[in-house]
């Protein structure tokens, strides 16, 4: 059963993370409550797994002719000091504190998500006319 467990989160993870939308949102909640994986094993986990999947996603879209490579540099270089300054940090946290931080972060993304639904579908309902009375 656990194995069947960690084959969705890694098939829920895995779709999400390739169209670009964060896998370790299903993944690490998946290990955690699901899995009875500790908050920092189950982070660890999705770093690792990221990687595969990120250079398929890579190669896919790039493919397609989605990858723009201007600027890149001006993003790489601090998102990988980012990256381990983050990961230095997640090692020195206690478990409770960094599962409370993953979730507040969590709870950002679904707020955040929501109110671009909102505003995305009042700029449909102004452009087609109905508010127009």
């Amino acid at each position: 059963m656990a194995f069947l467990l960690y084959l969705c989160a890694g098939f829920l993870s895995g779709l999400i993370g390739g169209m670009g939308m964060g896998g370790g949102t299903v993944m690490i909640p998946a290990l955690t409550f699901f899995c009875g994986v500790g908050q920092h094993a189950a982070q660890v986990t999705n770093l690792i797994s990221f990687l595969p999947m990120a250079g398929v996603s890579l190669a896919v879209h790039k493919r397609q002719g989605l990858v723009c490579t201007r600027g890149l540099a001006a993003i790489i270089i601090p998102a990988v000091i980012t990256s381990l300054l983050g990961a230095l940090v997640a090692l020195i946290l206690p478990a409770v504190l960094l599962r409370r931080l993953f979730g507040a972060f969590l709870i950002v993304l679904a707020v955040r998500g929501a109110f671009s639904l909102f505003a995305a579908a009042g700029r449909r309902g102004g452009a087609s006319g109905r508010g127009a009375n």
